[in-house]
Order: structure tokens, then sequence, then C-alpha cells
């Protein structure tokens, strides 16, 4: 059995992940723990005051809650935070068991989410493209009539008809542009699931960022961005396979 510690992504807080999923991977024998991050969902931080080293800083609270080593899985924008809270956490003495990018970011010393987004292989990246932005620190929303073809392109229409509308809101900019502090190429067992269909994080992209920092292991799977709806069945085998590999 394995502890996995699950972060979202952006726009998003801990009610993304839906129950049949996070039921199939307990079902397993995993436990899995799941939170917002500071400014969403049920977190009262103001989303005025967020930066991604609070994300990161709340991530490795979580890492703390036990001594059990953790599988740290971040999708989407969480590939920023997984990268910083672990380097902070081993950086302090802690022990991971390993990172799984779940089609997310994965940058080297001193890149932000920003920086990733402009290079060759992220211009095709629909969430960017057609993100709504306002406000003072700036806030960021994703068009209602843009999230199926941006995001659940391959997901059944049945299912994204039962997404919890309390999962998505407004994103603060400002982590998005913080660039993360960390130790290149630590000795981490690091994972890579690649999502085929993604329109947000380009295929191209994510093979990009599995080159550049070296992963141990990877997955494939033929599906859009959020694959917790899309191929809920196949995402889990692979976790579990994970969570029985040895470290790399």
């Amino acid at each position: 059995m394995a502890r996995f510690i699950l972060v979202h992504g952006a726009m998003s807080n801990s009610r993304i992940w839906p129950p049949t999923f996070l039921d199939g991977l307990r079902a397993k024998g995993h436990s899995v723990e799941i939170f917002s991050l500071p400014g969403q969902g049920e977190d009262e931080t103001p989303k005025a005051q967020v930066t991604l080293q609070m994300y990161a800083d709340r991530t490795v609270a979580q890492l703390r809650s036990s001594d059990e080593p953790a599988i740290l899985v971040g999708h989407s924008m969480g590939g920023m935070v997984i990268t910083q809270a672990a380097d902070d956490f081993i950086a302090a003495g802690g022990s991971i068991a390993r990172l799984v990018y779940l089609t997310a970011f994965l940058p080297r010393n001193g890149q932000s989410l920003l920086d990733l987004s402009a290079t060759p292989e992220g211009a095709s990246d629909q969430v960017q493209a057609q993100l709504q932005v306002s406000g003072e620190p700036p806030m960021g929303m994703f068009p209602v009539a843009a999230v199926r073809p941006a995001l659940f392109n391959t997901t059944p229409v049945d299912v994204l008809a039962a997404l919890d509308p309390a999962s998505i809101e407004p994103q603060p900019l400002v982590p998005f542009g913080n660039p993360v502090r960390i130790t290149d190429d630590r000795p981490i067992d690091r994972r890579y699931i690649f999502a085929l269909q993604d329109r947000a994080i380009s295929i191209a992209l994510q093979r990009r960022m599995a080159r550049d920092t070296a992963v141990t292991g990877t997955a494939e799977i033929d599906c859009d961005h959020m694959v917790m709806y899309s191929a809920p069945q196949r995402l889990i085998e692979v976790l579990d396979r994970f969570a029985h590999a040895a470290a790399g």
C-alpha cells in the first residue's frame, strides 16, 4: 500500500478529483490525500496574496502530516508545486517515495510556468490562449464555452455533465510567473504520465520537459488534459503500477 498525495492544477481545487477515481485508487489498497491550494476551494487565504511558494509550503505541510514517505502527484500547474515542495522538503531532511507528473509542468531551476508555456512546444496551449484576465493583482478565469474543447476534448459527455461546478474557480496569476528555486537533478524518482490528446499542455511540451529533467519511468494515455475524467481506470492502473515499481 502506498500513500498518495494529489495536488490539483490551476483554476480548480480539491473537488476537481472525481470521487469515483479516488475510490478506485483506494480500492487498490492505497491511501489518498487531497487538499486545496491556498486561495482555492475551502482554503481561506486571500487570492491576492497567493504565490507559488505558498502553494509549495502548503504541500510540504501535507507531506509532514505523516511520517510515511508519499508519492506526490501533480496535475497540470500542480507539477510546478510538487517540484518546489519536493525540493524544499528534501532540503530540510524529508523523504519522498516518488514524484508523478500527470500531464504536468516539470520545470528546471529558475523556470516559471509562463516560461515553459512560452517555448515553441507550448505555442498551442489552449488555456493560455483563451484565459480571461482581470484585476490587480491579475486573476484568470476560463470561459465556460472553452472548457470542453480545451480541457475535456476526449471526455464522454455524460462524464463531463457530472463535473462539480464548484471545482472550477478564478485563478491568481502571480504563481504562473513565479520561478522555482530548486537544486536541479536531485536524486528523486520521477515519473511522467503523458496525455496524448492534451490541448492545454501539448504532447510536444510534455516530452520536452520529460527529456530536460530525467524521469525514471513514463506511461502514455490516449486522452485529454483531464485524465481523471477521460481515462480514470487507466490512470488508476498506471498509478498503482508506479506505486509497486522499484525505486529508480
